[in-house]
């Protein structure tokens, strides 16, 4: 993966046009912006349940999009990252609606994992109570077969997500299709979309149990003999985050965003600066997705402290909430259809107040700190929430998730604040010293200083918190310069 900043983003709710459409945007207006791009679900279909994350066709492109030649043609451009949804299959599905009509018959018979597979004897109430669950209520859905027998499947997210068993034979077999299908179509980089929940075991939490390591390292030695590199995608405890980072290739740094959003509103570095001395360095940082902003990453576990103290986390919580107007309130948690337990949905740029200043010192210190950066395609055009949208679809997420049609794109574009910060991308892409080695000068609490060093090349940033200013320093020629944005 090049060590530059990666765009994240649908390939519809940006480029109308679909994947040549995209194309023409990253050679075109975003030409030498980014270092590769993150394509969100474009398989079949995009507008699902959950956005494209409960294919139908995992190995189908939505014609609506365009078709493999077009990913193709795409990768010799751009380095493409794209999410195997690794946990679950559409309940529309061909497998699926053949496993309901031809029950035990059909060839995909063990490709679904039941209740039965992991609870022979029924599940107990201290064990249902065991498992960690993303989402309110139990993670199973009893249906139907054609025949009439009532089956219990793990429905880990919605009743319309069936779970895999992944180490059936069926399983495997379907995963090592998708693999096959993304190198032949030039994919580089491959995100495990809810690998934490893809293993289950009676008496477990059934979330990042040791098993779970074992099913990521098979995948990631699957791909490897492909070319292809793994990140791994997991909301937890800071403590057990560090540990998973050392057993994969490539982890997301979920605690960074909330951190930075907490060191503004509070006006201090005391526990970003902890967080920074101690994060995976093999991290890819973000500060928006297509997901909400998350609060798990930085909470206490059992007991356990987490990076911040957990009163300070209701206030954060309730910060958002204010600098959106209330918005952000209005999609989150029971207050829309999807009820994730540990993120606020609003974008980035609302959390901030909309104010310019905030978010370019967000970014900043999201481009200064270890890993490789991703721009979410909202984040990157400065988007306020999508109201509108919310209302129309009542998921919350879809907030974080505009459509960008007509000239939308190019004003978005021509706005200074974007102009700005694409202006930062392209020095985080092109300085030397961001290949270098990283540190942080001490400092009391209302400073940071971050700097990035290799040779002769050095730069900084430094951060008054009491003022939330910042500046960027670096060195070219010998000299000091300051970097104008």
């Amino acid at each position: 993966m090049k060590n530059q900043v990666h765009l994240i983003t649908y390939v519809d709710r940006i480029a109308p046009k679909g994947l040549q459409g995209l194309q023409k945007l990253l050679m075109g207006k975003l030409k030498d912006v980014f270092g590769g791009v993150h394509l969100l679900p474009f398989f079949f279909p995009i507008d699902g349940a959950d956005a494209g994350f409960d294919p139908i066709d995992h190995t189908e492109v939505d014609s609506r999009l365009g078709v493999w030649d077009d990913i193709k043609e795409l990768s010799q451009t751009t380095d493409i990252m794209a999410d195997v949804i690794v946990n679950h299959i559409s309940a529309k599905s061909p497998q699926f609606l053949d496993y309901l009509n031809r029950g035990e018959e059909s060839e995909n018979a063990n490709l679904f994992l039941m209740e039965s597979s992991i609870f022979p004897e029924g599940i107990t109430k201290e064990e249902l109570q065991k498992i960690y669950r993303p989402r309110q209520g139990k993670p199973f859905t009893v249906i139907s077969l054609k025949n009439g027998v009532e089956k219990t499947f793990w429905t880990t997210f919605t009743s319309n997500q069936i779970d895999i068993d992944v180490k059936s034979e069926a399983g495997i077999a379907y995963l090592e299709s998708i693999l096959k299908r993304f190198y032949e179509s030039g994919i580089k980089m491959i995100r495990l979309d809810a690998a934490g929940y893809a293993i289950k075991k009676a008496g477990t939490s059934c979330f990042m149990i040791p098993e779970t390591f074992e099913f990521i390292n098979w995948f990631r030695n699957s791909a490897k003999t492909m070319g292809i590199e793994v990140l791994v995608e997991i909301h937890s405890y800071y403590k057990k985050q560090i540990e998973i980072a050392k057993q994969v290739d490539w982890v997301y740094d979920f605690a960074l965003p909330p951190l930075i959003l907490h060191a503004i509103f509070n006006k201090t570095s005391a526990y970003l600066k902890k967080w920074l001395e101690i994060s995976p360095r093999n991290a890819i940082t973000v500060l928006d997705t297509h997901d909400g902003i998350g609060v798990i990453d930085i909470g206490g576990y059992l007991g356990e402290k987490g990076l911040i103290p957990d009163e300070d986390i209701d206030r954060l919580v309730e910060q958002i909430h204010k600098n959106s107007r209330g918005e952000s309130k209005q999609a989150t948690g029971a207050a829309a259809s999807n009820l994730d337990l540990y993120q606020v949905n609003c974008t980035y740029f609302d959390a901030l107040g909309c104010n310019e200043n905030k978010y370019l010192l967000a970014r900043a210190i999201q481009f200064f700190s270890p890993g490789v950066p991703q721009v979410y395609y909202v984040g990157l055009l400065g988007e306020k929430n999508d109201m509108e949208l919310l209302h129309k679809t009542q998921v919350g997420r879809d907030i974080n998730r505009h459509y960008f049609i007509g000239n939308e794109l190019d004003n978005a574009l021509d706005r200074p604040i974007v102009k700005r910060l694409i202006n930062l991308v392209k020095f985080r892409n092109s300085y030397a010293a961001f290949n270098g080695n990283f540190s942080i000068i001490t400092s009391n609490s209302e400073k940071l200083i971050l700097v990035w060093d290799k040779g002769i090349d050095k730069a900084t940033l430094t951060i008054d918190f009491s003022k939330l200013d910042f500046i960027i320093s670096y060195t070219e020629n010998g000299f000091e310069k300051i970097l104008v944005i």
